[in-house]
């Protein structure tokens, strides 16, 4: 094996693997798992041997598709250490969701053809992560985007989950048509999509900041449709309707992190464009703090763990906003995958145990019922919410310095967002496991088998123990301000954050019975949701209906009927002429003729 080969094997073994389910699937619902899980663990291993290998970036690039001389675009493979990392991150956590699906979906429908669509989507996003050029990452990105249409949607006949894919590939596309605008800008100014040549290419483009600055953000709207970030967040939590298991990859690392990880790929092309970079920070700061606020009065528990998930999405982007450089941001993506898909798989541990059901007001003293996975979701529950210590702690802790830093308004706005995150954790924790049973399910929960356990038991450690230095120096360059400039309140303040939000969730929920809090802003995700609706009810529906009266009456009538009914009178009228008698034909043909001469001898 050698590092020329290797990743080629990493990149294509999944889809080898989706495409033998789909051939075989229908013989045994054994051989599905086993192949799928057989194509993660491959990959796996061997981004694990390739993490300890030396390379120098770009391992292998064959012509693809040539237009010219002006266009010849290629299929490569980038082998650089953010990639190695990137590899790291979605091959470990694949293996780990592969094999609590085993568990997971052992009674559910179309068991192969959802580790058929787990094998796609992993395939597709091993593609973004390991593409030389923003050509072939766009078109992985797209696959990612079909892939999560396929899962978000694996419950067909069920309309919600229908919707909720529909929506999710809709509106991606449009954070996509900004991105694929702004590779063609990058294109039209360097002559070039290679992310190396593009950054050789950079002195030609720092002439022109504003032409850098528009394909800068074009690009990032990308990350905004993908990363789930305002205004186009809407689509992340309805993808809930999908199974767990593909919440908990979709959530930790693949889908959103691409829109992140496609940000730490042009980061040097950012640098050059310090009023994108701005813009950035704050959308993403803004996202932080929006979303941890909708978070705190849901009681779907996947959805609580869903806004979570665009909040910390809105810290990530606001490092790669902030931060000196991209590991700020990867540092957090590394972090945040180990506990949030820990919370995905808890989660749907609760929801098996409790007939899947997903109003946490339906549940209480499950502590008793699933102890372990109760374990498990108290290390994921710390390292989210930001407990000393934890790897939650490390990275999110890095990003809020650079913000108090670079932007202090942002900083001091997700320092609250951190409190209003262990606020709202805290709460989905005390309702969930603490208090009286308030259903018949959940008195008689039980935990889940072992196939689920071990995935959770895995994470756990992970959530705890991943952002320790000796690990943050194994794996990231992080940068730290000079701690003359980070403010001596900040780190007090973000302790008492965590102890304040934790407290007053407990103070109020620990043994509640019904939410003791009703904010309607934040519950209805603060009207943005309805905003859309009213959109295309009035305004779509409106322009819908214009469509059709000038369907009607411009094109249908004045264009088609009109001319018809002129083309069919002068056909009647003409009849009148064609009499079917030779000698009216020689009458009229003569007269026609002494008319023409008539006219000739006058002039």
């Amino acid at each position: 094996m050698s590092t020329q080969t290797a990743p080629w094997i990493i990149l294509f073994t999944p889809l080898v693997s989706a495409a033998l389910i789909l051939l075989l699937g229908k013989f045994s619902k054994t051989l599905s798992a086993s192949l799928a899980l057989i194509a993660a663990l491959t990959g796996c291993v061997l981004s694990w041997w390739l993490f300890g290998q030396v390379t120098d970036g770009k391992i292998l690039s064959i012509n693809w598709l040539s237009l010219g001389p002006e266009l010849n675009l290629t299929m490569g493979v980038t082998l650089d250490h953010l990639s190695k990392v990137m590899l790291l991150v979605v091959t470990s956590i694949s293996v780990l969701v592969f094999t609590y699906s085993l568990g997971y979906m052992r009674d559910e429908e179309g068991y192969s053809r959802f580790f058929a669509g787990l094998s796609l989507f992993l395939f597709s996003m091993l593609g973004i992560v390991l593409a030389d050029n923003l050509v072939m990452m766009f078109i992985f990105w797209e696959l990612v985007g079909v892939s999560s249409y396929i899962l978000i949607g694996h419950y067909y006949s069920k309309d919600s989950a229908a919707d909720a894919g529909k929506q999710a590939f809709i509106v991606n596309r449009i954070g996509d048509f900004g991105f694929m605008l702004g590779i063609l800008l990058l294109w039209f100014g360097t002559g070039t999509v290679v992310f190396s040549e593009l950054i050789e290419s950079l002195p030609g483009l720092a002439t022109a900041p504003i032409y850098l600055t528009i394909a800068c953000i074009l690009i990032f709207m990308g990350t905004i449709g993908k990363s789930a970030q305002m205004p186009l967040h809407v689509w992340l939590p309805n993808s809930m309707e999908g199974p767990t298991p593909v919440s908990s990859l979709l959530h930790a690392a693949t889908m959103v992190a691409a829109g992140v990880y496609m940000l730490a790929r042009i980061f040097p092309i950012l640098e050059m464009a310090p009023d994108a970079r701005e813009v950035i920070a704050w959308i993403g700061g803004i996202t932080c703090f929006a979303a941890a606020l909708m978070a705190t009065q849901q009681s779907d528990i996947k959805r609580i763990l869903a806004y979570s998930t665009i909040s910390q999405l809105g810290y990530m982007v606001l490092g790669i906003g902030v931060a000196p450089t991209s590991d700020v941001a990867m540092f957090h993506l590394f972090t945040h995958a180990c506990f949030k898909c820990l919370l995905f798989l808890a989660a749907g541990s609760v929801m098996i145990a409790m007939h899947h059901e997903v109003d946490m007001w339906h549940m209480g003293g499950l502590r008793k019922k699933t102890p372990v996975t109760m374990i498990c979701f108290i290390a994921g529950m710390l390292a989210l919410a930001g407990c000393p210590y934890t790897s939650g702690y490390f990275s999110k802790d890095l990003i809020i310095e650079w913000a108090v830093v670079k932007i202090p308004f942002l900083g001091w706005l997700v320092a609250a967002a951190a409190g209003l995150t262990a606020f709202y954790i805290f709460r989905e924790f005390f309702v969930v496991f603490f208090g009286k049973a308030r259903s018949e399910h959940a008195e008689h929960a039980k935990e889940q088998p072992i196939t689920m356990l071990v995935p959770m038991l895995v994470l756990s450690v992970l959530a705890i123990f991943a952002g320790f230095p000796f690990i943050q120096d194994h794996f990231f360059k992080l940068v730290h301000p000079d701690a003359a400039l980070v403010p001596h309140l900040l780190h007090p303040l973000l302790y008492a954050m965590f102890f304040g939000g934790a407290g007053l969730s407990a103070l109020l929920y620990f043994k509640a019975q019904k939410d003791p809090i009703s904010i309607p802003l934040f519950a209805n995700r603060l009207y943005i949701d309805n905003v859309y609706f009213w959109f295309v009810k009035y305004i779509q529906g409106g322009g819908a209906a214009f469509l059709s009266w000038a369907d009607r009456w411009v094109v249908d009538l004045l264009v088609v009927q009109v001319p018809s009914k002129l083309t069919w009178a002068c056909g009647f009228a003409l009849r009148f002429l064609q009499l079917g008698n030779i000698q009216a034909y020689a009458f009229f043909f003569g007269a026609g003729v002494v008319g023409l001469l008539y006219i000739l001898i006058s002039k």
